[in-house]
This record gives structure tokens, C-alpha cells and sequence, in this order.
């Protein structure tokens, strides 16, 4: 039977804001061009599994993979997400994999996924209203289904809901959310006063959201709920 595994079971010393920031900023999918696996499986929703690695880029101990002069740190600017086979190919053949190799997948993977992102584009502000009302909906889909308020976290505080909560807020729900504030900028010339308004609070909300998910904060911008209303009101879907 596969079994949950919770991130701070397998990470070590590595801080809860690195490893956010490393799927997030992944997508949750390996690195690797030649391999782009996503890395958890939630179709079993009562026991997820996740087989991503946060590989170090420059191992921790002298003598390990790449680390022949200085080790290297639990941080993001020294991890890398893989696959477990990935992972495994990269340190046992440290010379074939140098550092500058996996530093230029990571960076080239985190513009493959913000370039993924940038491509939903419309070609109207009806257009773009109906493409970000897809999005809002699988955002919201995700929230009732795992989210603090679920019925599933309410009826069982024991249930993975939370672990499943955090994975669909880092492979999606941020990634979404990148993706409408780009598709609303783009339009912003053909809004009105009210749709600036709405469409920046709605920016206030993804970002300081975004950053809640890395550092914890004490409070950050609520999802405006005009935002959904005034979209809805200029979507192909309403013509």
C-alpha cells in the first residue's frame, strides 16, 4: 500500500519557505527537460502520493555528489526538484551532471513553466473573461473539495486534507493565479474604472497570497468576490 508522505518527513533540515518556494516555483514537476514527470498522484484522494525529490544541486557533505571544495546548503538556490529516477542518474554520475548543468535545467524549467503560463492567451476581453472563469473555477474546485473550510477537513481533522491543500495551492492554485494577473494585465486598457479596480484587487490578492504560501504571513489580501462578478459580466459565456 503507498502511503502519504508528508514533506517534513523526507526533507531534513531543509525550511518549510524553501521547499514551498522549490514546488512552487517547479510546478511540481521534474526539472529534468528530457523527463518533466509530475511528481504526486492524488487519484487515491484518502492516501496521495508524492514522489518528487529535492535534489541538492552541490551535495550537503564534502566528497558528495559535486561537492569536492565546498559543501553545499538546505536552500532553495541549491535545490532542484526531480524525479526519484532523476535524482538517482544526477548523483551517481556527478561528472556527466556538474553543477552549472542543474542550474541551468532549474532555470530553464521555471521559465518553461512562466512561459506555459503566459500562453493562455485571448484575443478579446470576452475571451480572456471565459479563460479566467476556467481557472477560477478549478481554484475554486480544489478550495471546496481540500481547503480549511471542506467538509472533509471539518468531519475529519485526522484526513490528508491539509497535505492535499498545500500540493493543489503550489501546482495550481498560485500557477492559476499567475496566469490571470498576466491575462488581466494584458487587457487592462479596455476595462473600465470598475474593472481596473476589481482586476487590481484582485492582483493584491494573488500576490500577497502567493507570498502567505512562502512566509506564513499574519494576514494577506482575501480573494475579492466582485472580481468573479465583474468577469462573469464580460465573459463569452454570457453573450
Amino acid at each position: 500500500m503507498r502511503n502519504y508522505v508528508n514533506f517534513k518527513i523526507y526533507t531534513l533540515a531543509i525550511a518549510e519557505k524553501e521547499i514551498k518556494l522549490l514546488w512552487g516555483r517547479a510546478a511540481g514537476i521534474c526539472s529534468n527537460p528530457e523527463c518533466r514527470k509530475k511528481l504526486s498522484d492524488v487519484e487515491d484522494t484518502d492516501r496521495p502520493f508524492i514522489f518528487g525529490e529535492m535534489a541538492h544541486v552541490v551535495a550537503r557533505a564534502l566528497g558528495g555528489p559535486r561537492a569536492t571544495e565546498v559543501a553545499g546548503a538546505d536552500v532553495y538556490n541549491n535545490l532542484i526538484l526531480l524525479c526519484p529516477t532523476c535524482h538517482t542518474m544526477v548523483d551517481k554520475q556527478p561528472d556527466a551532471f556538474p553543477k552549472d548543468l542543474l542550474t541551468g535545467w532549474k532555470a530553464d524549467h521555471e521559465h518553461w513553466v512562466d512561459s506555459n503560463l503566459s500562453e493562455l492567451k485571448a484575443i478579446s476581453l470576452p475571451e480572456m473573461a471565459t479563460k479566467v472563469l476556467r481557472l477560477l473555477a478549478e481554484n475554486y474546485y480544489y478550495f471546496e473539495k481540500y481547503g480549511p473550510k471542506s467538509d472533509i477537513a471539518k468531519s475529519n481533522p485526522e484526513s490528508n486534507a491539509f497535505a492535499l491543500w498545500m500540493e493543489r495551492r503550489l501546482d495550481t492554485i498560485v500557477p492559476n493565479n499567475r496566469t490571470i494577473v498576466s491575462m488581466i494585465s494584458g487587457f487592462s486598457d479596455e476595462m473600465d474604472e470598475n474593472g481596473l479596480r476589481v482586476s487590481m484587487a484582485f492582483k493584491d490578492h494573488a500576490l500577497s497570497y502567493e507570498k502567505h504560501i512562502y512566509d506564513r504571513l499574519e494576514s494577506y489580501s482575501l480573494f475579492p468576490s466582485n472580481f468573479k462578478e465583474y468577469i462573469e459580466s464580460i465573459s463569452d459565456e454570457r453573450k
